[in-house]
């Protein structure tokens, strides 16, 4: 049974699972499904077309499916997905699609810290822990076990690797490959993210390999040569891989 308190307001058509709490001043609007076991503390907004999974917690002044800040959107039927088990602070805002993508999709187990922002159209995956302030463009990506510090400033379109960790006030307008830390005023590589793969149980060897693989793909020489000379010099693990195949895609260009 769902516990909804007297002064929250839940639209008839939204669609509830089971054992949510819901508390005072809350508002739940139509076009919206909640799943099980979530917890909205008091003055929680889950506008139109949220789609929200099980075993979430919303707190205070947080806002979900917020309509796009975007002029070309256009009142288009769109949505926004957000996973399990994620803590979602205090004036988070989550901004629903546009028709660019027409979905903004945030996955599970989170940590999104008070009054950060994602916009719309975002893809954001799972076990990430985004600080607070920080605030993201229209369709970025970040990749899964990222840690973005405190009010880091996302252009739009940009991507963030898997295990990354980006340092408190950064600005970036390029994408970030996975595995490092990147940080300082302009922003810039600035070495592997041994601690944080360390606690992702990666080994020293694996460690190493990916460090030489970042060795390779900053020094002299083009992109692609270093592309070309990581693939004949490296063991070309799933790890490397991914590094390979996120720089060959990267539209925006990686950090310096």
């Amino acid at each position: 049974m769902n516990q909804i308190s007297p002064l929250a307001y839940v639209h008839p058509e939204a669609k509830l699972g089971d054992n949510n709490i819901i508390g005072p001043f809350c508002f739940i609007d139509r076009n919206t499904v909640i799943g099980d076991n979530n917890v909205m503390q008091n003055s929680v907004t889950i506008n139109y077309g949220a789609r929200i999974g099980n075993s979430n917690e919303f707190f205070p002044g947080s806002s979900i499916s917020t309509k796009p800040q975007d002029l070309k959107f256009k009142g288009e039927d769109t949505i926004c997905e957000v996973g399990d088990n994620n803590s979602v602070r205090e004036n988070v805002t989550i901004s629903r699609g546009t028709a660019s993508k027409g979905t903004t999709k945030v996955g599970s187990n989170n940590l999104l810290m008070e009054n950060m922002h994602i916009a719309h159209d975002c893809v954001f995956g799972s076990n990430l822990i985004i600080g607070n302030s920080t605030k993201f463009g229209g369709e970025v990506t970040v990749d899964d076990n990222a840690v973005v510090s405190a009010e880091v400033l996302c252009h739009q379109f940009c991507r963030v690797g898997s295990y990354v960790m980006i340092q408190g006030g950064s600005r970036f307008s390029m994408d970030v490959p996975p595995y490092i830390i990147a940080g300082k005023e302009p922003i810039r590589y600035a070495g592997i993210n041994i601690i944080g793969l360390r606690r992702h149980g990666f080994s020293n060897d694996l460690i190493d390999l990916i460090h030489n693989a970042y060795r390779i793909l900053y020094s002299d020489g083009t992109r692609e040569e270093n592309i070309n000379r990581i693939k004949s010099e490296l063991q070309v693990t799933k790890e490397i891989q991914y590094i390979i195949d996120f720089v060959q895609s990267s539209k925006r260009g990686i950090i310096k």
